[in-house]
């Protein structure tokens, strides 16, 4: 029970974050960095993530696969909070001037993929 209580936990909190698009509509327009390539790829970048995230099937497809899926499932929408993450960084850098706001002012290295030890 306590299992559940934990991923449905972790499940909320991974919809906290803002879209990439989302977050990109609420940056100036006006900003000389707007109309960049840079900032245009970026913008490109966070819509195509933003199209292949409604394409998959979601938490339905866990309660398909049972109960012991679920932490499947919440590994998966981690991810998908650290790249919206990601994503949203990406685009504040090269489409504004302003500083960044303090909930993408982090390391991007915290989300690399870790080197595995092997004995």
């Amino acid at each position: 029970m306590r299992f559940a209580m934990v991923v449905a936990f972790a499940a909320a909190l991974a919809g906290c974050v803002t879209s990439p698009v989302d977050y990109e509509a609420k940056l100036s327009q006006q900003d000389p960095k707007w109309a960049s390539p840079e900032c245009q790829q970026a913008r490109m970048a966070a819509s195509d993530y933003a199209a292949r995230e409604k394409e998959h099937p979601g938490w339905g497809f866990g309660v398909l696969l049972g109960p012991y899926s679920m932490g499947m499932v919440a590994a998966v929408k981690q991810h998908e909070q650290q790249q919206r993450r990601l994503l949203a960084r990406q685009v504040h850098l090269q489409c504004s001037s302003r500083p960044l706001p303090k909930e993408l002012d982090f390391d991007p290295a915290i989300y690399a993929p870790k080197k595995a030890q092997y004995p």
